[in-house]
């Protein structure tokens, strides 16, 4: 619920004679409402809200899109374990600009899905906000690499006098996802100084998908038995597993001999597999404990200079759960083995055979990795004025480190085929195995990464000259930087020896020197022009240059008209640049196979594959412009509304195509690795698939952002309501088709694409203000299902509607307490036939109603 944030951004209450520092300019104005889209939600409207952190809160804003990404579907194999962040437009996450103060932060040092950079923004705590800022439209002039698609700006509280507790519980209507959240803030404020501290702790119950009836299996087929299109994701690695030939794997039987076999439900005799539903083990939502500290401070050296300090930094421990791990194809068994299952049956086509098998090794646990994290933030600076000038510098350095430790049932492939090889563990009989051999094939992991942002800026604003309609105002800065990643796992992992997991490495670093300009211009009263110019040199791809021009008219008091156009960059992540060898495990459809021998082993149907990625040192900046353009129109006192036009055009998008490369390249033997088979016309099973990332793709996308509020005074109190949309004109991402031309990859509509999102919200206080309802509808549009798993008949994934809902008490002096719910109707997100958890993770919920209860006393 995203209750009624002002149309531009509203600073703490200020002299109308003060200059203040507007979210997408570096020159100080006397008003807040400039040439640029800025959204700005107080800490009242995120109170309001409900959600517990910020992810929660900009997951529901209608300009969220694809690449908007929670600690939700975190699970063994990701590699951005207990991350968040979002994703504007759904241009990406890396084309995001997330800004603390106007300062950058530095990104997580485990990147997302292997290469994207983010910020993670769960390192802010809700109670340290003062507001967020959200400017809409490219600035790339103004901040430089990484504001493609706009910019957020998060300002913390540094204006507390006296001091203020919160304390809320809140638990989820099916199951896991209890929280609980305490916050002190306190400070003071003199003739000289003034000091804000905050101390934060949030506590979050794990959900895992068995909790939630529609994602308990990953047989959607058996769980929706009169669909047609559900599949059966469950995997071919079970227990004990599947036998096969070491010289031709395609040859194989499901493990039913002996004592210990396969259970008949997960015999998949169209197949010839011994199936195994990982669901119910896997995180939906991991364990997470956060503890924060933050603290604000400015003291006045003279009349005319001002020291300040931002200090913030957070402790985070996350568990991820996912099911024990899986072996396909990597392990072997001598034909002489004691423990070879035929080795007392010679009328076996596998007696005295060297076998290979598909096992899952439940018997040593179900896997578990426990991630911590440590984020630190150091500001020192001035500001001060020469004259009618302001000026202010400023030391950076931001670090942010994480371990992830696997810490159950990883078992070390070196150690568990010497343990086959020495008879000391039966892979087919797991009843039989000793303790100490389960001891022998397990093994702990251990990944660390550090991100490290240090940078020293300097700007300087004033007024140059007078003119008819004002002055004419100039900005001048300078900002150098150095950045550095590190994302390292242990021996192990660099050898091969760790299977049923997945971990980047990725060794990188670079300075860039940037110096920026800002001029204003005010041609008339009611024409006022901005112009900015940002110039950037980096040390490892060059150098770039990128204008933005924008206007403002206000014809008349109740009429503005605004737009902006301009260039921006990104900048390639230190992931991409120097991501070493990493296997992923993407899930993919092997068209070659399937159009030479039909769904043999289900190659015409989704399922993982090892796919081979390394960082390139090459790549080159994504490049874009954009324009904007919209009306302002106070209708009447109480009615308003901003009405916006937004185009953006990016070319040379960084990314990888797996599937592209495995449908169009899967029978070159330098892209896909197969085994042999002897079934004619059949180019084999997939082995490895090796990728890259390039700048390979374009991308342009256009639509409409509505915000419309009408304030209404009535004799049972007053009512604010709001409405706010994003419609999607065009989106189309192209890539490239195999033959020197492009293809269009993803259109709006198409999966994870909505045409449209809103919000509309009531916000009622009444009963001399003692009580306050907050009532918000968030809505979702349809969009089709992932183009991997389309048929004839297959009907699109379903528009999603929630209703948020809280009851403010105000009535007890200096205390306020609120009862409400999230997703209050506990509506269950869309079925999608693409994955196991049968819905779409990265655009939809599976949280559930989520009733709290809050109270918060100041004093």
């Amino acid at each position: 619920m995203l209750a009624i944030p002002s149309l531009a951004a509203n600073a703490a209450e200020e002299e109308d004679i003060e200059r203040i520092e507007v979210t997408g300019s570096h020159i100080k104005r006397t008003d807040m409402e400039g040439p640029s889209p800025v959204t700005s939600l107080s800490s009242e409207d995120i109170s309001k809200s409900g959600v517990t952190d910020l992810i929660g809160l900009f997951a529901k804003l209608p300009i969220s899109g694809q690449g908007t990404f929670s600690t939700q579907a975190n699970s063994s194999d990701d590699t951005a374990n207990g991350g968040s962040s979002v994703s504007l437009r759904g241009l990406g996450a890396d084309s995001t600009l997330i800004l603390v103060n106007g300062r950058r932060v530095s990104v997580s040092p485990f990147a997302k899905s292997i290469d994207t950079a983010f910020v993670d923004i769960n390192n802010i705590p809700l109670s340290a906000i003062k507001r967020v800022d959200i400017l809409k439209d490219g600035a790339s002039a103004t901040y430089g690499s990484d504001a493609i698609a706009g910019v957020i700006n998060i300002i913390l509280r540094d204006d507390m006098d006296g001091a203020e507790v919160s304390v809320k519980y809140g638990d989820t209507a099916d199951g896991g996802g209890e929280e609980q959240n305490v916050s002190l803030v306190w400070g003071s404020t003199g003739e000289k100084s003034s000091h804000t501290f905050v101390l934060d702790y949030f506590k979050r119950e794990e959900v895992l998908y068995a909790d939630r009836d529609y994602s308990k299996s990953a047989n959607q087929a058996a769980a929706r038995p009169n669909d047609p299109f559900a599949t059966d994701f469950r995997s071919s690695s079970g227990i004990p597993g599947t036998i096969a030939l070491a010289s031709d794997p395609t040859v194989r039987v499901p493990d039913t001999f002996g004592n210990d076999v396969c259970a008949p439900e997960d015999i998949d005799a169209a197949n010839n597999l011994c199936r195994y539903d990982y669901a119910p083990h896997m995180s939906m939502f991991p364990a997470t404990e956060r503890f924060s500290y933050n603290y604000m401070g400015k003291y006045e050296v003279s009349d005319s200079i001002e020291a300040f300090a931002e200090l913030n930094g957070q402790n985070s421990k996350s568990i991820v759960r996912g099911a024990g791990s899986p072996s396909f194809n990597e392990l072997f068994m001598s034909g002489d083995n004691a423990n070879h299952p035929f080795a007392d049956d010679p009328s076996s086509l596998y007696y005295q055979q060297d076998l290979t098998m598909r096992r899952r090794t439940v018997d040593i646990g179900n896997r578990q990795k426990n991630v911590d994290s440590d984020y630190y933030r150091v500001i020192l600076g001035a500001r001060g004025d020469i004259g009618e000038w302001n000026w202010e510098a400023a030391y950076s350095y931001i670090k942010s480190e994480s371990t992830e430790m696997g810490v159950d049932g990883f078992p070390n492939s070196e150690r568990i085929q010497q343990a086959i090889d020495t008879e000391l563990w039966n892979p087919f009989e797991p009843s039989t195995n000793t303790e100490e051999a389960l001891a022998f094939i397990e093994t702990f992991t251990t990944r660390t990464g550090k991100s490290t942002n240090k940078s020293i800026d300097a700007k300087i604003s004033g007024p140059v000259f007078s003119l008819p309609a004002g002055d004419l105002m100039l900005g001048l800065g300078a900002e150098y930087r150095e950045q550095s990643i590190s994302d390292n796992p242990d021996d192990q992992f660099l050898r091969g020896n760790v299977f049923g997991t997945e971990a980047t490495q990725a060794n990188a670093s670079r300075d860039n020197t940037s110096i920026f300009g800002e001029l204003i211009v005010p041609v008339f009263d009611s024409l006022e022009l901005q112009f900015a110019l940002r110039y950037e040199d980096y040390s490892d791809f060059g150098t770039t240059t990128d204008p933005k021009v924008s206007f403002l008219w206000t014809p008349t008091d109740n009429l503005s008209f605004r737009g902006s156009y301009g260039t921006a960059f990104r900048a390639p992540s230190l992931h991409q640049i120097g991501l070493g060898r990493t296997d992923e495990s993407p899930n993919l459809v092997d068209d070659i196979r399937c159009a030479a021998v039909g769904n043999i082993n289900k190659a015409c149907e989704p399922q993982e594959y090892t796919a081979v990625f390394e960082g390139n040192p090459d790549l080159g900046p994504e490049e874009s412009t954009s324009y904007n353009l919209g009306v302002i129109y106070n209708i009447t006192d109480n009615i308003n509304f901003s009405l916006d036009y937004y185009n953006y055009e990016i070319e040379d998008i960084i990314d990888s195509d797996t599937q592209f490369v495995f449908s169009n390249f899967g029978d070159d033997p330098n892209v896909v690795e197969r085994l042999p088979s002897n079934i004619p016309g059949d180019p084999g099973e997939v082995v490895t698939i090796f990728d890259s990332f390039q700048n390979i793709g374009d991308l342009d996308t256009s639509g409409i952002d509505l915000d419309f509020r009408w304030d209404l005074e009535t004799g049972f109190g007053d009512i604010k309501l709001a409405y706010i949309l994003n419609y999607v004109l065009e989106y189309e991402d192209r890539r490239p088709d195999g033959m020197g031309g492009q293809r269009i990859d993803t259109e709006v509509g198409d999966f994870e694409q909505p045409e449209f999102r809103w919000t509309a919200s009531a916000d009622w206080v009444g009963f001399d203000e003692n009580l306050g309802v907050n009532v918000a509808i968030n809505y979702i549009d349809e969009f089709e299902q992932d183009a991997a798993v389309q048929a004839d008949g297959m009907p699109n994934i379903d528009s999603f509607t929630t209703v948020d809902t809280a009851i403010n008490f105000y009535g007890i002096k200096n205390t306020v307490l609120t009862l409400g719910a999230t997703n209050l109707f506990n509506e269950e997100p869309p079925f999608t036939y693409h994955d196991f958890m049968g819905f779409v993770v990265n655009v939809h919920s599976g949280q559930g109603r989520f009733a709290y209860l809050q109270a918060k006393y100041s004093f």
